[in-house]
């Protein structure tokens, strides 16, 4: 076996860290998709920081996370329907 050669791996190995790869990085993209969208539905709808969110402001924070999970969805299905 040379430097470039994967080491031989039963099976059941290399299904099981496919399956943790797929558990990270589905981990990630979810930390990362609710970071994008806590920054910026929290710039477009809290005006005036402070101890509570006024009744529009928790409104518009959750019109605003519906739509950015509805694009979410859109994008993702017309990615994965080119396949």
């Amino acid at each position: 076996m040379d430097s470039f050669s994967a080491p031989s791996i039963g099976s059941s190995s290399n299904s099981d860290l496919m399956d943790q790869l797929k558990t990270q990085l589905a981990q990630a993209y979810a930390e990362q998709f609710l970071e994008t969208v806590r920054e910026k539905c929290f710039d477009k709808c809290i005006t005036k920081p402070g101890s509570s969110m006024s009744g529009s402001e928790g409104s518009c924070i959750s019109r605003c996370v519906d739509r950015y999970i509805e694009a979410t969805g859109i994008i993702s299905k017309a990615l994965f329907s080119q396949r």
